[in-house]
């Protein structure tokens, strides 16, 4: 099978398509042929050496495609049936992946819109859960626009709680579309939220790692209340919680998600499609920051 891979660390232009064996599944897993892989920030992060450092290294979490082959014990898909999910062995760019975490994909969905799914759902059901989010709570999402920060915002506001998000402006018609009260991020992001809320709020969740956790934990009542995934050195200088996966993750998103996107409650756009070849222009869009949406990558 063709894959992405790289055998040194750097810039987009380390990444090649290679041939790879075939993978096979192991007991409780599921093989696809990916139609769709999603791109993400962990991805180049990866390739720049920042993470794993063995090399060389295949490319990607995240996938959606047809079953072609079942693991041991897998009896709640068949082969042709459309899934998508973790590839847990980060070899999701390619043309077969082995899924150890998957759901059926929504119908209304196509496979790139099931790819952009996974990292994202479970990443802001996993600080969700970690912050407590639950009807009637009142929430900050400091960066909502992005994939995760608008997937935040949609799975708090089903909760039953009160969002409020951070955004540029150009992007609070949308924050508003989502359920979201925008407010304008940088300097005197305080005094527009108690605008907004006089008695600040209830939980905060940094997804941009601006470098404002001195004020989320101001409008939350204390670093108790915080959680980041982005500001890994902020959480350890202020005392908040850094939500990482490898701390358990929330696979149970995958499951929940068809029922919302199908009530027409939760949508996350795909910004952009790149075929398997053009991995390395993928990613430099991806570093480059400005995407309103998820990259994903488009496969057979």
């Amino acid at each position: 099978m063709k894959a992405a891979r790289y055998s040194r660390f750097g810039g987009p232009e380390v990444l090649e398509i290679v041939d790879l064996p075939d993978p096979h599944p192991g007991p409780g897993q599921v093989r696809i042929a990916v139609r769709a892989a999603g791109v993400n920030p962990s991805d180049w992060k990866k390739r720049e050496g920042q993470m794993e450092q063995d090399l060389p290294q295949t490319m990607g979490y995240e996938a959606a495609g047809v079953v072609d082959k079942v693991g041991e014990g897998v009896a709640d898909v068949a082969l042709g049936d459309r899934v998508f999910g973790f590839c847990v062995e980060g070899a999701a760019q390619a043309e077969l992946a082995v899924l150890s975490y998957y759901a059926p994909i929504p119908p209304s969905l196509d496979f790139a819109g099931a790819a952009a799914l996974p990292a994202a759902i479970e990443t802001a059901t996993r600080a969700l859960d970690q912050l407590g989010v639950r009807s009637g709570s009142t929430l900050l999402v400091n960066g909502a626009s992005g994939s995760v920060g608008s997937a935040a915002v949609q799975l708090a506001v089903a909760r039953g709680a009160h969002v409020t998000g951070t955004a540029s402006p150009a992007n609070h018609e949308y924050l508003r579309s989502l359920g979201a009260e925008p407010v304008a991020y940088g300097q005197g992001l305080v005094e527009r939220v108690r605008a907004l809320a006089p008695g600040g709020v209830d939980l905060a969740l940094d997804v941009a790692g601006s470098g404002v956790l001195p004020e989320l934990i101001e409008l939350a009542g204390g670093p108790e209340h915080v959680v980041t995934i982005a500001d890994f050195a902020g959480a350890q200088e202020h005392g908040v919680t850094f939500s990482r996966g490898d701390a358990g993750r929330a696979v149970h998103a995958l499951a929940g998600i068809g029922g919302l996107v199908e009530a027409g409650r939760f949508s996350l756009p795909v910004a952009r499609t790149f075929p398997l070849a053009e991995v390395s222009e993928a990613h430099r869009v991806s570093e480059d920051g400005h995407v309103r949406g998820k990259l994903v990558l488009l496969v057979g």
